[in-house]
């Protein structure tokens, strides 16, 4: 192979396009621009730029806040390896800044990576993207440019986005100037994302299959194939490169949303979730990956993906397969009502004046993030229910939390909510004089290993009661202690067995 052609190895001819199959000239990549500074294109033009130092990258946002905090020594998102990865090329071949116009005219290459957002008003409320933000920074594109680019969607969008795009930038730049158009979905996991972006299983490129299309696709592949195996970087058409994306993300949470549908059972009937769960992944069709049960999935990318798909199936005239997709997201809402009807149930059916302390506001460990976080939901039933709630969280600022409490949907009042919630600066003071603790973070600082639980126990109401939604805690070390103990997929602590089957 002529690696000097910027070929791409498909990982199965008859699956993915092969650009080394041809003659494909195209042009090296020297500049990148991308548009939108957050969680996706921030990490991965920062490795893009870590891995290519011939290659100038610089990252544009509107948002001045937000640029000056990713020129600071405090990034605005907490990402384990990310403050390495910047500081070893911000300002040498690393740059961000607010001057969207000129990052867009000195751009060969132009990463479209803004939020989409899903509808809350109009046709497709509450399922379909609002592609607002994507044809704004399309039309900002065409308006701009002064010379041929390509445009790679790494948003999150539904099939034919890229249609939409290439329709917008012809009818709107100057005469001559040539957009190519090109679908590279991001697989990122929020606080593995620098990993995911160093080894990555695969790379996607979604081109037209046309000269241009191919061209434009070895362009990019020349970028990534810096660090990452060709054989690894997959071109195939556009709106499969679109749907695959959506798909991935569907099915990870089709996994969680299954084992969670047996952890109910496994409450039920005495079983163990996590033996279950470890007895399925040693199945090598299976695998023993998402099969964690806990109190729910959250993040910025499963539940909108889900729902963009049961808007797109229900558009096709699909129905059942509408039908199908949507359940994973109602039994997710289901496992988080289940949940909390536990800690009521424990809690001698009433929460009123009780304090019940949230150990964990992010959705996941190892990130800031709070998007869809299930902590967000537990805290409004436990406020309906008239607790009073303390929530601690080592990485999410406290604007955000209040941010998240008082959101549309949630509540409004703000003078209001912290009438019933504060927020700890550590987890035994969230803890203290609390009736509860409940683990919404598999944060590491919170298992049994880290966290002084004798402590806790010893500043908590009695009896005391704790609630791993994340099967993270030691439940016969808890229990010694004397804290009663409630786990997410194992039977309730007064669950009787017969003796001889013990």
């Amino acid at each position: 192979m002529d690696h000097r052609s910027g070929a791409v190895t498909p990982a199965a001819q008859r699956l993915s396009r092969p650009l080394d199959a041809i003659d494909v000239p195209h042009k090296k990549v020297e500049k990148i621009c991308c548009l939108g500074a957050g969680y996706v294109g921030g990490p991965t033009c920062a490795v893009i730029a870590f891995k290519n130092p011939h290659i100038q990258v610089t990252i544009v946002d509107l948002n001045a806040a937000r640029i000056a905090a990713w020129n600071s020594d405090v990034l605005p998102i907490y990402e384990p390896g990310l403050e390495d990865v910047v500081k070893a090329c911000r300002g040498k071949n690393l740059f961000f800044s607010t001057d969207v116009d000129q990052g867009i005219i000195d751009a060969d290459l132009i990463f479209v990576s803004v939020n989409t957002p899903t509808k809350t008003k109009g046709m497709g409320a509450g399922y379909a993207a609002d592609l607002g933000y994507v044809e704004s920074a399309t039309r900002h594109i065409a308006r701009v440019a002064q010379g041929d680019k390509i445009v790679v969607e790494k948003s999150t969008v539904p099939c034919r986005t890229a249609q939409s795009m290439r329709f917008i930038l012809e009818a709107n730049s100057r005469p001559g100037i040539r957009f190519d158009i090109l679908s590279n979905p991001e697989f990122l996991a929020e606080g593995t994302a620098i990993a995911d972006l160093m080894n990555p299983d695969r790379v996607l490129i979604g081109s037209l299959n046309t000269d241009a299309g191919r061209s434009a696709a070895a362009s990019l592949a020349d970028v990534y194939a810096g660090w990452v195996r060709r054989e690894q970087i997959i071109t195939m058409n556009l709106w499969s490169s679109e749907l695959s994306k959506l798909a991935a993300n569907a099915m990870l949470a089709q996994r969680i949303s299954s084992i969670n549908a047996l952890s109910a059972i496994c409450e039920a009937t005495g079983a163990d979730v996590d033996e279950v769960g470890y007895a399925c992944g040693l199945d090598s069709r299976i695998g023993p990956k998402f099969l964690k049960a806990s109190v729910g999935f959250g993040g910025s990318c499963f539940q909108k993906d889900i729902l963009n798909l049961v808007y797109l199936s229900e558009s096709l005239h699909l129905p059942e397969v509408a039908a199908y997709w949507r359940q994973v997201v109602e039994m997710n809402e289901y496992q988080k009502k289940r949940f909390l009807n536990r800690i009521i149930s424990c809690l001698f059916n009433t929460l009123t004046g009780k304090k019940v302390a949230i150990l964990g506001f992010a959705f996941k460990k190892d990130t800031g993030d709070t998007r869809e976080s299930p902590a967000i939901t537990l805290c409004k039933y436990l406020r309906a229910e008239r607790a009073n709630v303390a929530i601690y969280d080592p990485k999410v600022a406290e604007s955000q939390i209040w941010l998240d409490l008082t959101e549309p949907g949630v509540t409004d009042d703000l003078a209001d909510l912290q009438k019933q919630v504060s927020i700890a600066e550590d987890a035994y003071s969230a803890c203290a004089g609390a009736d509860a603790v409940v683990v919404c973070t598999e944060w590491d600082e919170f298992k049994c290993a880290n966290l002084d639980y004798k402590r806790v126990y010893e500043s908590m109401n009695k009896p005391a009661f704790i609630f791993d939604g994340r099967l993270i805690l030691d439940q016969k070390q808890l229990e010694q202690i004397g804290f009663h103990v409630e786990t997410i997929g194992r039977p309730r602590s007064n669950f009787t067995t017969p003796k001889d089957w013990e």
